[in-house]
This record gives C-alpha cells, structure tokens and sequence, in this order.
C-alpha cells in the first residue's frame, strides 16, 4: 500500500529517502541546474541552459582523431605550444616513416601556404608517397595515376648519325648559290646537273645513267622532278626548259620565253614554274602548244627561289632583291610581298603539316630561318642561324626541318618545329653546301656543294616506327663517282 508521501509527490522513493534530500547533481560547468521545487508532481521545473566559457561537451560523438586521415584535406590543427619540446623531432620522423616526407609539413604550414585551413577549407589533396615510404605504389605494385612527373623518365632525344652513309664524286658540281642542281624523284632517282650534262643515279642498285648534254654553248642551271617521277625539266645556261622522259632518256618538250638562265624550276600536279635572270616567272602547260599561259612580275633582280603549296593554290618565290613573294592562282600579281630578310631568298619550304605555313631562308647577310603564316601574311617567328641559308626541306615523317649553310660554317641543321630546337649539326663538306633533295620515305637527304661531292645522311625516322636510323643504310660505305 502506498505511503502518504508517494501519494504526495507522486514519485516513488526508497524507504528512508526523504523529498528534500532529493536533488540532480550536476559536472562543474554543466548546462543543468539543480532542481530545487519538487512542488508540482511529475514536473522537473526550472531547466534551463547556462552558456560556459569553459565548456568542451558537444552533443555529438566525435571519434579518435589520430585514426582520420585529416591530412587529407588540409584540417590538421597546429600543435599546441605546450606540447612542444623535446619529443617533437620524434614525433615528426615518426609521421614521415610511416605516412610519408609530406604528411609533417601539412600540419606545419603557414596562414599564406598553400595548405591553410583558412584559405582551403575542405579542399582535397591528392596523396603522393614519398620514396621511401611503406605505402608507395612503387612498393605495393600500382599506381593511382597521380604520382610526380619524375616518375616517368624523359624521353631520350633522337640519335642522328653524324657521319653520312655514301659519298658520291660529282666532278663539275658548280659553286652558285643561285642555282639548283639537285633533285630526288618519287621512283627513287636522283638527278644532278654537272657543267652541261645531267646525271641520273638509281637509289636502288647505284646505276648511273647519262640523260643528256647540252653541248659546248650551253650548260644546266636547274634540274626537277615531276612529282610522279617519270619527266623531268632541266633549265639551261640560255634561257630553255626542257622536259625529258627520265625512263626512255628522251626529250619530249623545249619551251622558251626567258632571256638569260632559267635557275628554278618548280611543278604542280599540271604545270611548271620557271624563274629567271631576267627576273619573271613563267608558268607552262605541256598540254598547251604555247611555251607558256602566264608571265608573273614581281622580282627585281633574280629569282632564286620557287616551291608549290601542297595543295597546289599558291606559288612561293624568292629572288635575291631579298623579296618573298606568295602568288595565287586569280591574280598575276602577288598575294603577298615579304620583304623582312635582308639577303637573298633561295631557301624555300611548305609544311606538309600545317597548310599555309611557310619557312624562307636568307643569305649571307640575313642568316635567318623565318616562318610565315601565308593567310594573313603574318611572321611568326625568326631564327638566326649563324650562317647564310641555302636550303630548306620539311620533313613528311615528323614535324621536324632540314636547313644547310654556306658562310661560314657550311653546316647542316636538324631543327624540332616549333621549338626550334636543334636536333642535330652535321659537317663534312668544305664548301657551300648549296643543293639539297630528299629521298621518298623521307629519311634520307641527299646534300651538294661546291667541293664536288653529294654526301648521304640519314637524319628523319620512318613515318610509321619513329625510331633512329641505323648509321648502316641501303648501300655500302664507300665513295664511288656518280660519272
């Protein structure tokens, strides 16, 4: 039977406890206070929250710190100074040997680090191992695909073979800049103009054929291929071209129209291009009975220089006024006239690579490889190499160019475009190196100067294994005469 004081309170207490010994105690600072009125049954009144300066309790459960990787994020808190002293060095070479070199500097980083809470609050870090660490991919045999640059050793630069692999005597190789005397076929026949004859020499079994002579009045100023391979024009001393069959050694066509010697000759897939002495250029049509549809001027002095586009819309001409001059198709007057080299312009080369991408070369006293962007006429950028500019060839298998030099230090030069970065420096030859072809896979070049000899390098890999060449080529070493 309940006593009179339950009935009272309404609360159940053990017998010899008494109401107003009943009290809730509380932790110094707690948020509670003691319930003094027990007045009203049921009812625990006077509860209310007392904000403590002091206070650390939170209503939630927060677990071991030392277990979460806050590192992670950038959340570690700096030490407290209190807990700094002698067992800090341990502590820190404790972190390094088991999480790694970086897992001490994170909680060490200043308010302007990178890694300050303040300023990357929850930004993620992707984790890198140290080298020595327990926990590298290198160790555990895998990688997250976000480790260091270092990891991956650089690419090894392309070994270029500094000697050539053939010399051929060419008695009679004339010392002119202004001429060009040397052209690779498409069929892998290479052809050289020496005093009045020209020279075809078969890459695949080193027969030379004699194709023509001019005779005592005349002489071979320039020689070039159709792109098929199977004609080949030759301008001459006097002013002619002529067009041979280079497989029956027969000549098909004699066009005029030039006054004096007809140094370049340039073909499209339909017609051929010829500068002059006289300072014009013509333009042929085998198909027309005339000895040429069209006469371009520009020029006023020689032209030296003349390539076709690869798409066959513009015509790029260098003269030794020290113009460089980009014609189209729809106007006999030129689309654009660059006139920033100081010397004459032979070397001329398209980008098989980038369309309307021109590199020109000056002479002896410009130096300079320029390139051009032939859309707008813009320059885009100006080597000096030292020396005066021969020749330009664009290799087909990398995006790489071949330059050769004369004054002063008859060269050959590699570069990487567009870094312009030298890939190789070759030398041998011990004057101009004034002629320069190159073979139909794109990794041979043949060079010639004025010291009567045509030098074989191997400077370009394969188009479709970029390996280096092999120093042993299709032919033995050796020097043999081309005549």
């Amino acid at each position: 039977m309940d006593s009179p004081q339950a009935k009272k309170t309404g609360l159940n207490l053990p017998a010899g406890m008494s109401e107003t010994s009943l009290r809730l105690e509380t932790f110094s600072g707690s948020t509670f206070r003691a319930v003094t009125n027990l007045g009203s049954p049921r009812t625990i009144s006077n509860l209310s929250a007392s904000p403590s300066k002091s206070s650390s309790c939170s209503d939630r459960f927060i677990p071991c710190r030392s277990s979460s990787r806050l590192h992670t994020f950038g959340l570690i808190d700096k030490g407290s100074p209190l807990k700094e002293g002698g067992n800090e060095v341990y502590s820190r070479l404790l972190r390094a040997e088991l999480f790694g070199s970086d897992f001490g500097s994170f909680s060490n980083a200043g308010p302007g680090s990178p890694m300050s809470p303040s300023k990357n609050m929850l930004r993620f870090k992707t984790e890198s191992s140290g080298p020595n660490s327990p926990y590298s991919p290198s160790i555990l045999g895998y990688d997250n695909g976000f480790s260091s640059e270092t990891s991956t050793p650089p690419k090894p630069p392309r070994k270029v073979p500094k000697t050539p692999h053939k010399v051929l005597d060419a008695p009679s190789l004339q010392d002119d800049f202004y001429l060009n005397l040397v052209d690779w076929s498409s069929q892998n026949v290479l052809a050289v103009g020496l005093g009045t004859c020209v020279y075809l020499w078969s890459a695949s079994n080193s027969k030379v054929t004699k194709l023509c002579d001019l005779g005592p009045n005349d002489g071979v100023c320039s020689v070039q291929w159709t792109r098929e391979g199977s004609y080949i024009s030759i301008g001459t001393n006097l002013g002619q071209v002529q067009v041979w069959d280079g497989t029956q050694c027969k000549k098909v066509r004699t066009m005029g129209g030039h006054q004096t010697r007809t140094g370049v000759l340039a073909w499209n897939s339909r017609t051929l291009a010829s500068g002059s002495r006289d300072r014009n250029i013509l333009q042929h049509d085998l198909r027309v009975q005339n000895d040429f549809v069209s006469k371009l001027i520009g020029h006023k002095s020689e032209v030296c220089g003349l390539k076709w586009s690869h798409d066959d819309r513009e015509l790029a001409s260098g003269g030794n006024d020290n113009q460089l001059l980009v014609w189209n198709q729809h106007s006999q007057q030129p689309a654009l006239r660059l006139t920033e080299h100081t010397a004459a312009v032979k070397a001329i080369s398209w980008s098989p690579h980038q369309s309307g991408l021109l590199a020109s070369g000056g002479g002896t006293a410009d130096r300079c490889i320029r390139f051009w962007n032939t859309t707008n006429g813009h320059q885009l950028n100006s080597i000096d190499t030292g020396s005066q500019v021969c020749n330009l060839a664009w290799s087909k298998n990398v995006n790489e160019i071949v330059s050769t030099h004369g004054y002063s230090q008859n060269q050959i030069m590699v570069w990487k475009y567009p870094s312009m970065t030298k890939v190789a420096t070759l030398t041998g030859h011990s004057m101009r190196v004034l002629y320069l072809a190159m073979s139909p896979d794109g990794q041979t070049i043949v060079t010639g100067a004025g010291d009567e000899t045509l030098r074989f390098w191997n400077v370009f890999p394969s188009m479709k294994t970029p390996t280096p060449v092999r120093d042993t080529g299709l032919w033995s070493l050796g020097r043999t005469q081309i005549r």
